[in-house]
């Protein structure tokens, strides 16, 4: 399919107009009561899911009266962390957080823009990299508001609404099948997911068997990172592990760094060493607080002064994998100070206890944490290996989505907007 004959071929001779977001729509004007409300409902930050997942069910309700309104084909995006890319058109009608935007089509914009359309244009990898370009605080970037409303969509024959409506609903039919795709996939890795969740929970619970439950503070020590910054960033550096990028980019282990500062930072900065646990201490939600990653890279990493590095004497994946349990995540939340940023206590994070199987035999402990690590290993990469199984197919299934959207999307563009 090529992109510049496919789309002369849709247009038909018919000419694109770049038009502003806030041209064609508005932030909700309208309020729900949030007694209204309930998880199917409520909208707040945490539970829309990353990389374009959609929603889930709140597992909590506001804490305020009156909240922002949302309508069935409104566009919500995740407005703290563009980067993170959470998005959903709205399929029900509720009230969302102050952390979310409710992007509606204007009335009297609605004969010639289809909401499918623009969520489209606002699920795009462009539209998020514009946000982040715009968006306001280092710590915890937000996107401006204003910004967004300013960001540039294309609307085809602008003259024909009925014309118009139907070369979007063409672009939406088509990238639909391929969602429909990943979304049957999707699905059943959600279903395996909680099936691993299930036997790891189960598998490190140890009911019997010879077992000392100890506190991390008995077991290792914590190691504050040092901070750094997007401007200290380099191609060829120094290692380093951003809290950030835990949320993100790495699982229950990690063997390499994703990213490198300059190398004459190096006696300022601290490091984690191989085997340690890297832990943030801030995030959006509990779990994301306190998230844990075990460095097994062949030398030191600098990590974030909002990480801990926990040194121990343990099996590091042993470890990473007990943080990730459903029970430690309860425990976890009880050290979580909930301001405007979670934050991890960690003089009480360093209290919840951990299994030490065969505690007075140090060569047999360590046999049964790798036994029980190579079993779980094995379910990890069936359920967030890239590079096999289910994961790797929905990977391949999105990147072809994106590349036909791209292709869908791509109208022609006056040099004012950017060729």
């Amino acid at each position: 399919m090529s992109s510049v004959g496919f789309m002369e071929k849709l247009l038909d001779g018919g000419a694109v107009e770049w038009k502003a977001l806030g041209d064609v729509a508005e932030y909700s004007p309208t309020r729900v009561d949030a007694a209204e409300l309930d998880a199917t409902s409520f909208v707040g930050v945490d539970n829309l899911v990353a990389d374009k997942g959609g929603r889930v069910n709140a597992t909590y309700l506001p804490n305020t009266e009156r909240l922002t309104a949302y309508e069935p084909g409104d566009i919500l995006l995740g407005n703290i962390r563009p980067y993170l890319k959470k998005v959903w058109r709205a399929t029900n009608s509720g009230g969302c957080s102050g952390d979310v935007l409710a992007v509606r089509i204007q009335n009297k914009r609605k004969s010639f823009v289809d909401s499918k359309f623009l969520y489209c244009l606002l699920s795009s990898d462009e539209f998020f990299a514009y946000s982040m370009q715009n968006a306001k605080g280092a710590k915890m970037p937000r996107g401006d508001k204003s910004s967004i409303l300013n960001y540039r969509i294309p609307i085809p024959c602008p003259e024909n609404a009925k014309r118009s409506l139907e070369i979007q609903a063409e672009i939406v039919r088509i990238l639909d099948s391929f969602a429909e795709l990943t979304a049957e996939l999707t699905a059943e890795l959600t279903a395996r997911k909680k099936q691993y969740s299930y036997y790891r929970d189960k598998l490190l619970s140890f009911e019997g068997g010879n077992v000392e439950w100890k506190a991390l503070s008995e077991i290792g020590e914590f190691i504050r990172g040092k901070r750094f910054t997007k401007a200290d960033y380099v191609e060829d550096g120094i290692s380093v592990i951003h809290y950030g990028e835990i949320y993100t980019r790495y699982g229950v282990f990690a063997t390499y760094a994703h990213s490198q500062v300059r190398d004459d930072m190096a006696e300022s900065l601290r490091y984690a060493e191989p085997g340690d646990v890297v832990i943030t201490d801030v995030g959006e939600t509990v779990e994301d607080v306190g998230k844990a990653v075990a460095w097994l890279g062949d030398g030191k990493v600098a990590i974030h002064d909002h990480c801990y590095a926990f040194r121990h004497a343990m099996n590091p994946k042993f470890v990473s994998y007990c943080m990730q349990t459903a029970s430690f995540i309860a425990e976890k939340a009880k050290y979580v100070a909930r301001t405007k940023v979670n934050t991890l206590l960690i003089n009480g994070f360093s209290k919840i206890s951990i299994p030490v199987p065969y505690p007075d035999d140090r060569e047999k402990s360590l046999s049964e944490q790798a036994r029980i690590v190579a079993i779980l290993d094995k379910f990890d990469a069936l359920t967030h290996s890239i590079s096999e199984g289910l994961p790797r197919e929905i990977e391949l299934r999105k990147k072809q989505y994106e590349h036909y959207r791209d292709l869908l999307l791509s109208f022609p563009k006056p040099k004012e907007v950017g060729a």
